[in-house]
């Protein structure tokens, strides 16, 4: 985030009212930042001046009285106004119904988007965390043939670690994660000075194809092969998170029978 972007959202952060994501984001731009630091020591000592002092106004009961008895009129007036007319529109909302149902169905995938609930907004909190408190990997290792051996005993499955230094994708490191109710495996990479979380577990189901979407100015590239799933987090360009993805795959892809 930029100052633009936090000095927008800091009365929300004040009030914790943001998403784990948002929040990690200022925490981690106020570490950085002295001026928004600044600003968000003052918001917090403005808050507790105006708790503490005369103009800190509590309204009275009568007045917390006066105004639900005039919200509840309000609503029995528009109870009222809405039943003439509601069932004309009956018709019209089943109809439309089916229609969000079908589009449902359907829109994720024709424009192929990712479906998987919290998941997504889980993936970029566990990349942007690892970014915010020095925690990039357990094992850092340019070697695949030392990231790998380190998974062993800590996961009930063994990760698939590509070497893509020579396509300019250079591996950092792992690390252990947790998403989607399981342990993970989280394996690093660079692509000059963006990075790259690459995490994999075993897939619950065999499905086709790859998704792709943008949440909270990241990417997320998702797909599926030899049995396991396979979540690529940066905030690369698509297109070339996209190469790193055709990489991956060509480098986890089961050999052909012979």
């Amino acid at each position: 985030m930029n100052c633009h972007e936090v000095q927008d959202l800091l009365h929300g952060y004040l009030d914790d009212e943001l998403d784990m994501v948002n929040s990690l984001a200022i925490e981690r731009h106020l570490q950085e930042c002295a001026g928004c630091a600044q600003t968000y020591s003052n918001y917090q000592a403005l808050r507790s001046a105006l708790r503490t002092s005369g103009l800190s106004f509590q309204a009275p009961l009568q007045l917390h009285k006066r105004v639900r008895s005039a919200v509840r009129r309000a609503r029995r007036t528009e109870h009222t106004r809405l039943q003439g007319w509601a069932w004309q529109w009956l018709g019209a909302c089943a109809a439309l119904a089916l229609l969000v149902l079908a589009l449902w169905r359907f829109w994720p995938t024709a424009l192929g988007t990712v479906t998987d609930g919290r998941l997504p907004q889980d993936l970029v909190a566990s990349h942007v965390r690892s970014l915010m408190v020095s925690h990039l990997t357990d094992v850092t290792s340019t070697d695949q043939h030392t990231v790998k051996p380190w998974f062993e005993g800590k996961l009930d499955f063994a990760p698939v670690v590509a070497d893509l230094t020579a396509e300019g994708f250079p591996l950092v490191g792992g690390r252990l994660d947790y998403l989607d109710n399981r342990p993970v495996a989280a394996l690093v990479y660079r692509r000059r000075q963006h990075v790259i979380n690459l995490f994999l577990w075993p897939a619950p189901r065999q499905t086709a194809g790859e998704t792709r979407r943008l949440y909270q100015g990241y990417t997320l590239q998702h797909w599926t092969t030899a049995g396991m799933t396979y979540w690529a987090v940066s905030d690369l360009q698509d297109s070339e998170l996209r190469e790193f993805a055709r990489l991956v795959q060509q480098h986890t892809a089961p050999l052909p029978a012979p």
